[in-house]
């Protein structure tokens, strides 16, 4: 049997969460707000699968560009390219330096 190409394979561990983490995340998580031009981290909730961003960019740092419905478009820069990632706030985190 031919293995699956779905947007999941390869994730074990990528979207696995730590035993004391389980369950789902905390509503405020979904209520972030987000201005254009802040700096986000990309980090996958794997408990929240609506606005999920492709597995390739998690752990990745990009800057808002604008909102698209209840998602934010962020842009990461992955090898030479500038990519836009659409995702929701359940899978963004502010990069405080």
């Amino acid at each position: 049997m031919q293995a699956s190409k779905g947007t999941r394979t390869k994730t074990r561990n990528v979207l696995k969460k730590k035993p004391r983490a389980s369950g789902l995340s905390p509503i405020t998580k979904g209520l972030q707000i987000f201005e254009s031009g802040e700096k986000v981290n990309i980090v996958i909730d794997p408990s929240v699968h609506k606005g999920m961003p492709f597995s390739r960019f998690h752990g990745l740092t990009g800057v808002i560009v604008g909102s698209r419905g209840a998602a934010y478009e962020v842009s990461v820069k992955s090898g030479n390219k500038t990519k836009m990632v659409v995702a929701r706030p359940e899978h963004l985190v502010r990069n405080v330096q």
